[in-house]
């Protein structure tokens, strides 16, 4: 699953996530008739790279039951909006947070009685890579058969993140960012007389993240002067609103800065002069069913710009 698959699925299933109730946090007793379903799962290592750590978990589930049974795995990730893909599995769906990172229940195929099924578990965290070793805990797997109310079985894991000098020795704890730190930037914009008769000017926009605050995106809402909208954003990966749009590219790691090029409109027959002043305001976009996240300095999240018109020639 790409992180942009994740968030489009989060917003898509957000309703029917609200009323999960499988992730319960801990395991029942089974039961001398039904059985036990099974999972283990090896420690998880995260190699460097450009753009953040990522690495694969192997986890194995086992079905000690007589009959064939269908079951659910539901992941809590050692760092948030660290989770990637299942293979093999079906669909995923975020159900809440842990202590600001994401639990996912995925659906797995029917596994057959008294065999054993193995998942490889995609994992990204985009953070700076460092030059030692880091460990990271609170990675849980439980395995949740078709028409449990509870968790038959469940393991935790331990997350290593292996030095840019291919050392997991001494490893130091991984502390990620909860508050994001993201500043937006813009410039007064003029708007022509296009040849039908609407006006359009263009604004350079550019957007710093700070920090490894998890989150899928910046979103950013725009207020604007009476009759002036967003037409469009160059590049533009996902749409955008008459008063909103996303900054292109998903994911940021820590410091990098992206600028996009802003197109707004006003109606034909808007008189020339300045229109008045208009805002971006620029937030984190992570898990639906929690409040925006917070940011360490919100006073650079607004950007204020100047609207003007110019009178056709």
């Amino acid at each position: 699953m790409t992180t942009r698959t994740a968030r489009i699925a989060t917003a898509l299933l957000g309703g029917a996530a609200a009323l999960i109730t499988l992730a319960a946090p801990a395991a029942a007793a089974p039961s001398a008739v039904t059985g036990r379903v099974d999972v283990t799962a090896q420690r998880l290592v995260l190699d460097p790279t450009d753009r953040g750590y990522v690495g694969t978990l192997t986890a194995t589930v086992t079905n000690r039951r007589a009959t064939a049974t269908s079951f659910s795995l539901v992941v809590t990730e050692p760092a948030g909006a660290s989770f990637t893909s299942i293979e093999p599995g079906g669909g995923c769906f975020y159900t809440r947070l842990v202590e600001n990172r994401l639990v996912i229940n995925c659906g797995a195929d029917q596994i057959e009685a008294r065999t054993s099924v193995t998942f490889r578990l995609g994992f990204h965290v985009w953070t700076t890579a460092r030059s030692y070793p880091m460990v990271a805990d609170g990675g849980r797997i439980e395995v949740v058969p078709d028409g449990a109310t509870a968790a038959s079985d469940a393991t935790g894991f331990t997350t290593l993140f292996r030095s840019t000098t291919g050392s997991l020795r001494k490893p130091r704890p991984y502390v990620q960012a909860v508050d994001t730190d993201l500043s937006i930037r813009s410039s007064a914009v003029t708007l022509t007389p296009q040849p039908d008769g609407t006006l359009l000017g263009r604004m350079p926009v550019t957007v710093r993240y700070g920090n490894d605050a998890p989150t899928f995106a910046v979103d950013v809402a725009a207020a604007l002067p009476a009759g002036v909208q967003v037409d469009h954003i160059e590049p533009q990966d996902m749409p955008s609103f008459p008063l909103a749009f996303t900054v292109p590219g998903g994911r940021f790691m820590p410091g990098e800065e992206r600028t996009l090029d802003v197109f707004l409109r006003a109606p034909a027959g808007t008189a020339a002069g300045e229109l008045g002043t208009g805002t971006f305001t620029g937030k984190g976009n992570y898990f639906w069913g929690a409040a925006d996240p917070q940011d360490v300095d919100p006073s650079d999240n607004t950007t204020s710009f100047t609207v003007t018109a110019v009178a056709a020639s």
